[in-house]
């Protein structure tokens, strides 16, 4: 008896279960609707880890308030390793500074598994735009102060915040639409609802290529391997502007470092098999992995950042 006592003591330990992990499908969440970059990248990683785990791992889309929603219903979810979020600058760097109630703190409700990559902002413009460079637009719009308007996935994204940090770099005036996902802002930039975005690269990348939209610069310091020739945000005429947009996988407060080390293995694999990587590739991402370490150090450092331009920008969100 008291060898069957310990065996099933030691069939219960968090280093058991890791390494019987997953038993059942787990979840993964995201905050924003489907085709928007978010969506694609996490569908990229779920299939990939679908693959090496033997189970399916759902793409559950929880969306509101600028990725919020999914990023509350994680932070209470149990840490068990079965609910899982794309985690990503809005929801995770963005919001914990943008919200007077945000119902979960960006870091000590959130484990921190592992960057699955990161991407530009593209600032896209509908092809009827008298503008074919960064300067000729601005000058567009000065022009027509107050009478252009931009598409952002919702208040407080980085589609959001970095069009308002080019308002305070250039001085232009132009109006804020907000919609609950990239797939939907990108629909009424393409049909002339809206004049502007500066959007996550993956939602992008089909239109700029078949010339539904017309892409002007990249938000990051480096040019996007994707666009060789659409020129950074900096060598256009605003430097000192940069946007990085980040994804990784998070989980519940508390998850069992054996657990957590076991899927951030598990990540670090994904991300860097070609296969993931090409597809990531594909829609503007650039894989990229870290420790939990590096990523809780990075998402710390990020909002940080973010709560600086915030506040400088003067916006805020109930």
């Amino acid at each position: 008896m008291k060898f069957l006592a310990l065996a099933v003591l030691l069939a219960t330990t968090p280093a058991a279960f890791a390494q019987t992990y997953p038993v059942k499908p787990p979840r993964l969440l995201v905050g924003f609707v489907p085709g928007g970059g978010v969506d694609q990248t996490a569908r990229i990683v779920a299939n990939k880890l679908g693959e090496i785990w033997g189970q399916t791992v759902t793409v559950e889309n929880r969306v509101g308030a600028g990725g919020t929603l999914a990023g509350d219903v994680a932070a209470k979810a149990p840490a068990d390793g079965y609910t899982l979020i794309l985690c990503n600058i809005g929801s995770h760097g963005i919001a914990p500074s943008l919200y007077k109630k945000l119902p979960y703190d960006g870091i000590k409700d959130v484990t921190h598994i592992s960057l699955v990559g990161t991407t530009p902002n593209v600032m896209v413009v509908n092809p009827s735009v008298p503008a074919t460079t960064v300067a000729e637009f601005i000058a567009h719009v000065k022009a027509n102060p107050g009478k252009l308007s931009y598409g952002s996935s919702g208040v407080g994204t980085s589609t959001h915040l970095g069009v308002e940090l080019l308002k305070s770099m250039t001085g232009m005036q132009i109006v804020h639409v907000p919609y609950k996902g990239g797939a939907q802002s990108a629909a009424d930039l393409i049909g002339g609802q809206v004049q502007l975005s500066i959007t996550n690269l993956p939602e992008q990348v089909n239109f700029i290529k078949s010339g539904r939209t017309r892409a002007l610069a990249v938000s990051t310091p480096k040019r996007s391997p994707q666009f060789p020739d659409v020129p950074t945000l900096a060598e256009a005429g605003v430097p000192g502007y940069e946007v990085t947009v980040w994804y990784g996988i998070c989980a519940p407060a508390g998850l069992p470092a054996a657990l957590t080390a076991k899927i951030n293995a598990d990540l670090v694999k994904a991300v860097a098999s070609p296969d993931m990587s090409k597809r990531l590739s594909d829609v503007g991402v650039e894989a990229a992995s870290s420790t939990p370490e590096q990523f809780a150090a990075f998402a710390t450092a990020e909002i940080a950042k973010w709560a600086k331009v915030v506040k400088e920008a003067g916006v805020t969100a109930d």
